[in-house]
């Protein structure tokens, strides 16, 4: 069995934001297509009025997911969106791309996620994009007592509003109560799970909450006190080499360099 555990870090990040880190702590924790999963948690407005002021990106994907609360995206491209609860924001940083997440709330909780995942050299330089997706537009599944909310991907004839995309992204929001899902993964994607809600045992193993599991094909899941909400989350692997500088993810130290040059010369704005 290829299953990994990955344990999150507690941080900071944008303007003193909190947040939980699994995938993207380094190198070693990353899970090719994925850079980075990050989920932020707090009902204490000091840990997230900050928001993510004004930052660049380049050469990746970015999926905000909002669990709980309310904030607006702004970037250079002139797109403007309110994230709330249940919905999600995908940007294609592509050549590069500046913009904001800031709360539009004072208090109560705000709650959710952010994943990056890597684009294929020839296309880390395509033009910037910036798609809203509000939460009715998710595919709603149950399977007994399991809740599946389709993201991204396909899953037994169904297909989410994200596909298409070169990384053949799956993304559920998975509720598990008192019966076992089995989930079939496909043998050429790397998959992992990530329960925000409840412990899961899976294949027998014990992963707690905001715990990273990384895995290959099929799996078999549990919630450990009949009550558990996760992610599921799995990608077609790149197989490129990745150099990171901050917010740019290219192939080479020398395409770094030009998208800090590019970035201090102001090509970022359109």
């Amino acid at each position: 069995m290829n299953n990994h555990l990955i344990y999150p870090i507690e941080t900071f990040d944008g303007a003193n934001v909190k947040i939980y880190r699994t995938i993207g702590q380094d190198q070693n924790t990353r899970i090719d297509p994925f850079l980075m999963l990050d989920e932020f948690c707090s009902d204490k407005p000091d840990e997230y009025v900050g928001g993510f002021p004004s930052h660049p990106h380049r050469g990746f994907e970015t999926f905000t997911y909002m669990i709980d609360g309310h904030l607006r995206h702004q970037d250079s491209m002139g797109n403007s969106g309110e994230l709330s609860s249940g919905g999600l924001q995908w940007m294609t940083a592509g050549r590069g791309i500046i913009h904001s997440e800031m709360p539009l709330q004072e208090n109560g909780l705000m709650r959710g996620f952010q994943l990056w995942v890597n684009l294929p050299a020839h296309e880390k330089m395509q033009k910037p994009k910036y798609r809203d997706i509000k939460k009715d537009e998710f595919i709603d599944l149950t399977e007994g007592s399991t809740q599946i909310k389709l993201i991204a991907g396909k899953y037994k004839g169904h297909t989410g509003p994200i596909s298409g995309l070169t990384t053949e992204l799956e993304y559920f929001d998975i509720n598990i109560s008192k019966e076992n899902f089995k989930f079939h993964g496909k043998a050429n994607k790397n998959y992992f799970i990530y329960p925000f809600e409840g412990d899961l045992v899976v294949d027998g193993e014990l992963v707690p909450k905001r715990t990273g599991m990384k895995f290959t094909k099929t799996v078999s899941i549990l919630s450990r006190k009949n009550k558990a909400r996760f992610l599921l989350i799995g990608g077609k692997p790149i197989k490129e080499s990745i150099v990171q500088y901050g917010p740019f993810v290219m192939n080479t130290k020398k395409e770094i360099i030009d998208a800090m040059s590019d970035y201090q010369k102001g090509y970022f704005k359109y």
